[in-house]
């Protein structure tokens, strides 16, 4: 029976590892930390009752994942309003998953914010089905991928240009942010149109109960294919995995590296060891007793908030912490799962999820920025709070080894890194070695809990198996691959 080891049981491990067995692998999942998830884990970080996500907390891409949709037992919960951006006018950007509430409520751009995201919410599943794979393929939805590229390779900046309001501006930058990279470069675009793409077809759920219960899911739906999740092994080398015919690894390019040893191809070496990580997350955690009192009523209904001014603050801030500088007032998420999922509280004490972009290896302490941020747009929150938990850039690398310095999305989003990630190749996934491949966010199409990067390595493991590439190196520790 052919065999399998996958290092890394964050959701790309495991949605590899389900594939295989799937085929009829079988799979063994070995993972460093004492419980499986990676970035998809809960906790009662601060009191207990209360139930906090330790890193991804809102679900756009996944409850649209072709690959989720195949998993039975996942629970979505959906908040009255998906997505505020306060403003310090009062007013804020409103994003519903109706669009056309949304453009209710964007005014004189209401229509524009609805010529734009129509098309793009409608063609979603055919947009996403060509997305959440490696961006050089051919095509199967041609004319849904060229009306959302011509848009998505242009710099977030400009095509914020077609709306006049501050709200839809802001609405806009505030998404497209979640690059983490400067708005200001070509294909800044691209992951905004996406996410509030699939904000308008699906929605921005959470996962019922936590995270976990999405990593919970996937581990019994593994388990029920005859697979195994070992937690509290760290993979140094090859060696230590025996010979299984396939191995993913669910690490970062270093990592990978570092694991696969001399044997790695030197094209391939020099390409992981030169992948560049970008910006970090500061995240603090809060219990608060009571709602927090947001000036603007749509927030108090919110699931997400960005706190971060209008569009041209964002552009500095997100400027200036490419550029290795702490910005005074930090763009900030904020989360209020319990919200959509009740559970996640106890009494009147509720959980409040937030965290601030920074620096890369950011060294200091970014709570009180939170705070004050958070203050901004909801004065008094300060003393609504009970009790505060914090994980640094350095807490987050330990928590997990691929947020190198705190990048808790694996990797730079530069114009290269987005199209050629983890390096240029035709077969990202696929490491030069006979049956190895890289599985995480480091590969396409990135970060997000959607489990495709998995999905995809593994489908190319699986064309590997019935079709040997001849140009792979043999050569894998402990085997005779």
């Amino acid at each position: 029976m052919t065999e399998a080891v996958v290092v890394g049981a964050g959701p790309n491990g495991l949605a590899g590892a389900i594939t295989l067995a799937r085929a009829g692998v079988r799979v063994t999942v070995l993972e460093a930390a004492d419980t499986p998830g990676g970035g998809a884990r809960s906790s009662e970080l601060t009191l207990a009752g209360l139930v906090h996500d330790h890193c991804s907390a809102v679900h756009p891409l996944g409850v649209g994942s072709p690959f989720m949709q195949t998993i039975e037992g996942l629970e979505w919960a959906w908040p009255e309003i998906d997505l505020v951006h306060p403003l310090d006018s009062g007013s804020a950007g409103i994003m519903y998953r109706s669009l056309e509430e949304t453009a209710q409520g964007l005014g004189v751009d209401g229509a524009s914010w609805s010529r734009l995201f129509g098309p793009l919410s409608e063609g979603f599943d055919g947009l996403a089905e060509e997305l959440l794979q490696p961006l050089l393929h051919p095509p199967k939805h041609p004319l849904k991928l060229a009306g959302y590229g011509s848009r998505a390779l242009m710099p977030a900046t400009w095509l914020a240009r077609r709306w006049k309001t501050a709200e839809a501006r802001a609405l806009f930058g505030g998404v497209a942010a979640h690059l983490f990279h400067p708005l200001t470069t070509p294909t800044s675009a691209g992951l905004g149109l996406m996410m509030i793409a699939s904000g308008h077809r699906y929605g921005w759920p959470v996962a019922r109960g936590g995270s976990q219960s999405i990593t919970d899911t996937l581990v019994a739906a593994l388990e029920s294919l005859g697979g195994k999740v070992v937690t509290g092994v760290r993979v140094e080398s090859l060696a230590d995995l025996g010979s299984p015919d396939v191995v993913l690894l669910d690490t970062s390019p270093r990592d990978a590296a570092a694991i696969i040893g001399n044997d790695l191809p030197r094209r391939v070496a020099r390409a992981y060891r030169r992948y560049r990580h970008g910006p970090a997350a500061f995240k603090v955690d809060f219990a608060i007793d009571g709602h927090i009192g947001w000036r603007n009523e749509a927030a108090r209904k919110a699931g997400t908030l960005h706190l971060g001014g209008d569009l041209e603050e964002i552009v500095h801030t997100e400027g200036e912490i490419n550029h290795g500088r702490m910005p005074e007032r930090p763009f900030v998420l904020v989360g209020q799962q319990y919200l959509a999922d009740p559970m996640r509280s106890a009494g009147k004490l509720n959980p409040i999820w937030a965290y601030a972009h920074v620096p890369h290896g950011y060294p200091g302490d970014a709570t009180e920025a939170v705070v004050r941020q958070i203050e901004r747009f909801a004065p008094g929150f300060r003393d609504q709070i009970v009790a505060t938990s914090h994980r640094t850039t350095t807490g987050f690398s330990s928590y997990n080894a691929n947020y190198v310095g705190g990048d808790i999305i694996t990797g730079a989003n530069s114009p290269r890194q987005l199209v050629f990630r983890p390096r240029v190749a035709l077969g990202p996934y696929r490491t030069g070695i006979k049956g190895v491949y890289l599985c995480s966010a480091a590969t396409p199409p990135g970060a997000g809990v959607h489990g495709m990067c998995g999905f995809n390595a593994a489908r190319s493991a699986l064309r590997r198996l019935k079709n040997p590439d001849p140009t792979a190196s043999a050569t894998h520790q402990g085997s005779n691959q």
